[in-house]
């Protein structure tokens, strides 16, 4: 397996990948500062001649840096099935896509459809019937209640409780420890309990 990122995030990754006896057969990054990362070597910039048909996870935490790697790179190397900790409680009934990862004790449950290159992090819960587009961030200890839909490249932050059924638009950010208990339209971001609309991107941010 080859990490792209250096940072915070790859730490997490290395850790899930160890936990597993996964090869890591490289770390890249553009960064030329960071030269070591939990005793591996950094190489950068990428080189795609390196490691050729090897699987590449994107250990990039922020969705819109994610998604443009992921693009940008999308021809020279292979997609990996989802990366899944062994500590995640995952049911036998979840659609999860390609590059996506589940880490330390995560819990989703039957029928949700995780997205192509998800994160789900330390301790969130998603439950039944989730529908969770590309790109998504579930940050620590968020729970995403039964029914629940996020768009593509939204950030739910750390702490956070969504309530059943609703539909969080896609390119949001959800504010650390928010309770959202209404729909929340594209591009917004909401913060406090309950969430509030305190702000608007415009599409070209995504």
């Amino acid at each position: 397996m080859i990490i792209y990122g250096a940072s915070g995030h790859a730490k997490v990754i290395i850790d899930c990948l160890q936990s597993q006896n996964i090869d890591i057969k490289a770390i890249f990054d553009d960064n030329p500062n960071v030269k070591k990362l939990l005793n591996y070597e950094v190489i950068h910039p990428y080189d795609p001649g390196l490691f050729p048909g090897a699987d590449m996870i994107v250990a990039i935490g922020n969705n819109k840096i994610r998604k443009r790697i992921v693009e940008k790179l999308s021809r020279s190397y292979r997609t990996p099935a989802a990366l899944l900790h062994p500590t995640a409680i995952i049911s036998d009934h979840v659609k999860i896509g390609g590059g996506s990862v589940i880490l330390h004790g995560s819990v989703v449950q039957s029928s949700s459809k995780i997205g192509k290159f998800v994160i789900i992090n330390t301790a969130a819960t998603v439950d039944h019937d989730c529908v969770l587009g590309d790109y998504v961030h579930v940050a620590p200890n968020t729970t995403l209640c039964g029914g629940v839909s996020v768009g593509e490249g939204t950030l739910v932050g750390a702490g956070s409780v969504v309530i059943p059924t609703l539909k969080i638009g896609k390119w949001c950010v959800i504010g650390a420890g928010s309770v959202i208990i209404e729909d929340v339209p594209d591009y917004s971001m909401v913060v406090g309990n309950p969430g509030k609309i305190i702000k608007t991107f415009r599409k070209s941010q995504s």
